[in-house]
């Protein structure tokens, strides 16, 4: 049988799923928003002969897609969400429908090889963790293995491959107004506490790791020039090689905060915006299976020293709860970076049309590896019965 069959599969689907992906590019949709995004897949899912299930774990834009029996779940990862302002500058569209296509590739060999398959539809990947939300709400406990692959300039595929771990929160200021010229010094400035904090964080940076990330933006910081800020909002997120480093990292932001609102007299309080993202952990055996294939399409992996991929996934969540995969697919000929109007551009361009198939290709060909190999298939099996359920 070979691969015969998903390959085929995919091909047969190749039109359908070309045209989803560049569907969900026309109509981006943010986080917890992309109602129209999960609906167009949940129909390609229908259509395709799945069982599907909308609004997962009481997430209005979450769905799960269930095919066939057995003893091994194979779960693919789908995200569809955008980015406020750049749309599909991450490339969701193309995970979307190239975790469609592996999962209706799968599909075709399930019943002969005696597996199930399972797309998780995940919502808000770029911000409110919408795979820990999933994981927490019991929507993987029956998956073995799951994966997926992310549009990026390089083909990666390493088992030492990561992501970092990351952690944002809200951060206000609550000070007093005042006319700004008539008396001032009767007002608190919000703003201000809000510049020391920024000021101690630039400090900050010089004493802190390579890999350690802190990044972040004003919200709101003020309505009128001639009238001193009395509430100050900021997004902030910090991000470490591994979850272990997240706490020291982020408390020493927040004494910055603290810091700001010492100065100035303003109060200052903390909101998580969501759950902290997990630095990635890619399962060895399935990595390299995956990888295994890359030169029938032309593919070879780039091997990036440790600690330098900055980027940040709620699949690290997942692959910390199970075995799980996350590579890159390479879109040909891009140079442009993830989070850029320029990789926006050309997420539907041939490149990346070309990347949606190779990319189902290559998960299915990996499920089947998987799906095929008693002794791995055994290992998955017994380690998933004896991992604990709904993780927090």
């Amino acid at each position: 049988m070979g691969y015969t069959v998903t390959d085929t599969t995919i091909d047969e689907w190749q039109d359908r799923l070309t045209a989803l992906s560049h569907s969900l590019h026309a109509e981006p949709e943010v986080a917890f928003a992309e109602h129209a995004s999960a609906g167009k897949l949940a129909a390609l899912l229908d259509d395709a002969g799945f069982k599907v299930t909308e609004g997962v774990g009481e997430l209005p834009t979450a769905l799960t897609a269930e095919y066939g029996d057995g003893d091994l779940t194979i779960g693919i990862c789908a995200e569809y969400d955008a980015l406020p302002g750049i749309g599909h500058g991450c490339g969701h569209n193309i995970i979307c429908a190239a975790s469609a296509g592996a999962a209706i590739a799968l599909k075709a060999a399930a019943d002969r090889y005696g597996f199930r398959v399972k797309l998780l539809g995940t919502p808000a990947e770029e911000s409110g963790g919408g795979k820990q939300l999933m994981l927490a709400a019991g929507a993987f406990d029956d998956v073995t293995v799951a994966m997926m692959a992310h549009p990026g300039p390089s083909d990666l595929a390493g088992a030492g491959d990561s992501t970092q771990a990351c952690s944002r929160f809200e951060v206000t200021y609550r000070g007093r107004p005042a006319h700004a010229a008539a008396a001032p010094w009767e007002g608190v400035n919000a703003a201000d506490a809000a510049v020391v904090a920024q000021v101690a964080i630039g400090l900050l940076r010089h004493q802190t790791p390579p890999a350690y990330r802190i990044a972040g933006f004003i919200r709101a910081g003020g309505d009128k020039t001639n009238i001193i800020p009395e509430n100050c909002i900021l997004e902030y997120e910090v991000r470490t090689p591994e979850a272990a480093q997240l706490p020291t990292l982020r408390r020493r932001v927040h004494a910055c905060f603290e810091a700001g609102a010492l100065a100035t007299g303003a109060t200052v309080a903390f909101r998580p915006t969501g759950p902290d993202y997990l630095d990635l952990r890619n399962d060895p055996w399935l990595i390299e299976r995956y990888a295994s294939h890359l030169p029938d399409f032309g593919r070879t992996a780039v091997h990036l020293p440790p600690g330098l991929n900055a980027a940040s996934t709620d699949m690290g969540n997942v692959s910390h709860a199970l075995p799980s995969i996350h590579p890159t697919i390479a879109l040909h000929g891009v140079t442009a970076m993830p989070h850029t109007h320029e990789f926006a551009a050309y997420a539907i361009t041939p490149a990346a049309d070309e990347a949606l198939a190779h990319a189902a290709k290559l998960l299915a060909r990996t499920g089947l590896d998987l799906a095929r190999d008693p002794a791995a298939r055994a290992a998955y099996i017994n380690l998933h019965a004896s991992r604990p359920t709904h993780p927090s």
